[in-house]
C-alpha cells in the first residue's frame, strides 16, 4: 500500500494515550472521600512526582487546548494560591511523609504569570507538606513575554532544574493566526538565562500542522531551535478540537495544512533533529543521547503521563490545582475544571476532586500494553504473563489477531512478543487503539493520529 493510502486509511482520531484509561471515561464516582483513602494507602516504599497548575495565561494562544484562562490581572491568581496551598497541605496531611518526592512540575496556563514571592510561597508549601530527595527534579514551564530577572532569580530560589520552553513555530504569519507572538531572540534570551542561573536542562515545544505552516517555515524553525542546543524537543502534532475549545474556532480550518502536509512536515522535522544528533524518542520527542529521557528509552524504561513522555519513575502523580489529574496506584481523579468551583471545594475541605476511576486488572493489563506500544513500539509476552496470568491471553489473542488480520505490514508477532515495523511506528495510536477497550462505547472526541 502506498503512502499517501497508508494515511487515509489510518489517520483517523484516536486518544493520545497519556493515560489508560483515557480522560473522556472518567466518572463521578470517584470522589474526594475515594481520594483521601488511596492518598492513606501510600506508603514508604511509594515515591511521588507532583503536578502544580496554574489555569492563568495574559494571553490566550489560540492553538491551545489546556485548561486555562486569559487575565491581565493579578488578583485572580493571587486568590486562587489560597485553595491551592490549602489543597497541598491537606493532600500532604493525608500522605503523612510516607512516600518521597522526586519530580516537581510546575505546569499551566503560564505558571511563570506567578510573582516570584508567590512561586516560592508554593515551593515552600510543598516541601512542608511532603519530603523531598535530595535529587528532586523541579521542571517550569515558561512563557518568554513574562519572565524578568526578578522571576529568573525566583525560579533559582526554587530549585529549577528543567525549563521547558513552548516554541511552536517562529515565522510571523504562523505566529499571528495562532496570537502566539514571541521571537527567536526572546526565546534565546530565555535559555541563556536560566543556564545562567544553574539550570542543567532546557526542553523546547515544537508544533507542525498549524495555520499556514508550510515545510520551509518549519524547517527555519527547527534549525533555529537547534541553534539553541536544547537538551530535549517535543514535535507534536496540532490537535485542532474546536468542539471542545471554542477560541480553537478563531483559527481558520482552510489555513491548515491537510493530513499528507502534516505527515510531510513530521517527517522532515523529524529528519532534521536526527540529523543534528538527537534520538527519536516514541512519537513525537527527541533527546540528546546523554539526557535521562534517551537513557530511559534505550533501557527500556521510558514511561507517558498527562505530561507526555518521561523517565520519572515515580508511583504515583499528585496533581494540584483546578482539572489537574493524579494517577495512584489505585486509578486515576482529576480536580474540577472550572477555576471558581475548584477555589470553593478545595478552601472548604481542601481537596476538589469530581471525577476518576478506579483500576481494573484488565485496565493495568491494557495500561501497561498500551504505555509500552507508545514508548517502544512492542510488547513482549512473558511480562504480561508473569503481571497478569489470568488476563494476558486475552490481550495477547487480540495481538495475534490484528497482526493476523493486518495485510499492510504495521507489525510483527512471534511466540516472545509483539512488534511495530517501522510503517507501524508513525501510527503507533492507532495501533495502541486496538487494544483499548473503552474506545468504542462513544465517549469522548480526539485529534487525528499524524
Amino acid at each position: 500500500m502506498s503512502e499517501r493510502s497508508l494515511l487515509a486509511k489510518y489517520s483517523g482520531a484516536v486518544p493520545r494515550y497519556t493515560s489508560y484509561p483515557t480522560a473522556p471515561h472518567f466518572h463521578e464516582g470517584v470522589n474526594c472521600d475515594i481520594y483521601a483513602q488511596w492518598l492513606r494507602e501510600l506508603g514508604e516504599r511509594d515515591t511521588l512526582s507532583l503536578y502544580v497548575h496554574i489555569p492563568y495565561c495574559d494571553r490566550l494562544c489560540w492553538f491551545c487546548a489546556c485548561h486555562t484562562k486569559h487575565t491581565l490581572k493579578y488578583e485572580p491568581i493571587a486568590a486562587y494560591l489560597k485553595p491551592l496551598l490549602k489543597e497541598i497541605a491537606t493532600v500532604g496531611g493525608f500522605v503523612s511523609g510516607k512516600a518521597k518526592v522526586t519530580a516537581v512540575h510546575f505546569g499551566g496556563g503560564s505558571p511563570t504569570m506567578l510573582k516570584p514571592e508567590d512561586m516560592i510561597a508554593v515551593a515552600d508549601a510543598m516541601r512542608a507538606a511532603f519530603t523531598f530527595a535530595d535529587d528532586v527534579e523541579i521542571s517550569v514551564e515558561m512563557d518568554p513575554n513574562d519572565l524578568d530577572d526578578a522571576r529568573y532569580d525566583g525560579l533559582a530560589a526554587i530549585g529549577m532544574t528543567r525549563a521547558s520552553l513552548g516554541v511552536q513555530d517562529f515565522d510571523p504569519k504562523v505566529q499571528k493566526t495562532i496570537n502566539r507572538i514571541q521571537t527567536f531572540e526572546q526565546t534565546r534570551g530565555v535559555a541563556e538565562a536560566v543556564r545562567a542561573r544553574g539550570v542543567h536542562s532546557v526542553n523546547c515545544d515544537v508544533l507542525y500542522g498549524l495555520p499556514y505552516q508550510t515545510l520551509d517555515t518549519l524547517k527555519s524553525t527547527v534549525r533555529d531551535i537547534v541553534s539553541l542546543s536544547p537538551d530535549r524537543i517535543a514535535l507534536f502534532g496540532y490537535a485542532h478540537v474546536p468542539w471542545m475549545k471554542k477560541h480553537q474556532t478563531l483559527i481558520p480550518e482552510a489555513a491548515l495544512p491537510n493530513v499528507e502536509e502534516r505527515y510531510a512536515q513530521m517527517k522532515a522535522a523529524a529528519a532534521m533533529l536526527v540529523d543534528a544528533g538527537y534520538e527519536a524518542i516514541g512519537i513525537d520527542h527527541f533527546a540528546r543521547p546523554s539526557d535521562t529521557l534517551a537513557i530511559a528509552a534505550r533501557t527500556g524504561r521510558l514511561r507517558r503521563n498527562f505530561q507526555g513522555y518521561t523517565d520519572d519513575q515515580a508511583t504515583a502523580l499528585i496533581g494540584f490545582g483546578a482539572s489537574s489529574i493524579g494517577q495512584l496506584p489505585q486509578g486515576y481523579v482529576q480536580n474540577m475544571p472550572a477555576t471558581g468551583e475548584y477555589e470553593r471545594m478545595a478552601d472548604q475541605s481542601g481537596l476538589a476532586v469530581v471525577r476518576g476511576v478506579a483500576l481494573t486488572d484488565d485496565d493495568r493489563m491494557r495500561a501497561h500494553v498500551i504505555e509500552r506500544i507508545m514508548c517502544d513500539f512492542a510488547f513482549d509476552f512473558a511480562p504480561v504473563r508473569e503481571k497478569f496470568p489470568a488476563l494476558a491471553d486475552r490481550v495477547i489473542a487480540e495481538a495475534r489477531q490484528f497482526a493476523a488480520a493486518n495485510a499492510d505490514g504495521l507489525c510483527e508477532i512471534d511466540a516472545a512478543g509483539f512488534r511495530l515495523t517501522a510503517k507501524g511506528r508513525v501510527l503507533a495510536r492507532t495501533v495502541a487503539a486496538v487494544f483499548d477497550a473503552y474506545l468504542g462505547n462513544g465517549k469522548g472526541r480526539h485529534s487525528i493520529a499524524v
